[in-house]
């Protein structure tokens, strides 16, 4: 548990002395009338374009608070990428592959958890992709 906010990349990299890349972002998305999460470093941004030409889908935008904390059980900003109310798809940025270790939201914006990158793949069952910009 963080004294300060860890509710963005920055935030959680100030609070831990980190690089702002070592901090996952749990972004969860809205394509056609799915759901998926992908999980980003926090030194880069979600490609849409690249993301609707992975997954074949042309509706492709960010989930609202509502949708997000429906589909996950998460509020923005401590979104897990673990232990979501629904089974979604988890994506996972290839750029977040350059740190041994991560860091994430652990359900509140206060709670972050340390990872090895590979325990987090294992653990999300999430497919590695070049997905961010």
């Amino acid at each position: 548990m963080l004294d300060k906010t860890a509710r963005t990349a920055k935030d959680a990299a100030t609070a831990l002395n980190c690089e702002v890349g070592a901090i996952v972002k749990s972004l969860v998305l809205r394509a056609d009338n799915s759901f998926l999460i992908c999980l980003v470093a926090g030194d880069k941004r979600c490609s849409l374009n690249k993301l609707k030409k992975l997954i074949g889908k042309k509706d492709v935008c960010m989930a609202d608070a509502e949708q997000v904390k429906s589909q996950t059980g998460f509020s923005i900003g401590g979104v897990a990428p673990v232990a979501h109310l629904n089974k979604l798809e988890v994506l996972i940025d290839n750029s977040l592959g350059r740190f041994k270790d991560v860091f994430s939201a652990a359900g509140h914006p206060n709670c972050i958890f340390k990872i090895g990158y590979s325990q987090l793949i294992k653990i999300t069952n999430g497919s590695e992709k070049e997905i961010s910009e």
